[in-house]
């Protein structure tokens, strides 16, 4: 699990071509809502170490939040082959996270 939003963002493109299971979370490091969520994600992502997990830096004119029209912090975005499967925002516990994530893990039906 990443620990700091990374103000080196990927491309769009780049995220779009990523492979297998990938959980991207928008943020900012100063972020109240973003540090209250970090706890239920760590609960969340326990038992996940393999999946690809990307914490953004967010923010105006990032064009990495701006492609997938991010509004709060912290959003994720659950993708599995690079393609948007669910989106929590500013999420308090670790229930839905680790529904999510179970989801992107699983088999492609």
């Amino acid at each position: 699990m990443e620990t700091h939003y990374r103000t080196d963002a990927p491309t769009r493109e780049q995220v779009d071509a990523l492979p297998g299971a990938v959980l991207l979370e928008f943020g900012a490091n100063w972020c109240g809502h973003c540090m209250a969520a970090q706890a239920p994600l760590a609960e969340a992502m326990a038992g996940h170490g393999a999946l690809a997990h990307i914490k953004v830096e967010d923010g105006p004119g990032r064009p990495l939040g701006r492609s997938y029209r991010v509004k709060l912090w912290p959003t994720l975005i659950f993708l599995r082959d690079g393609q948007e499967v669910e989106r929590l925002v500013r999420p308090l516990t670790a229930a839905p996270i680790a529904d999510a994530l179970a989801r992107i893990a699983a088999p492609a039906p």
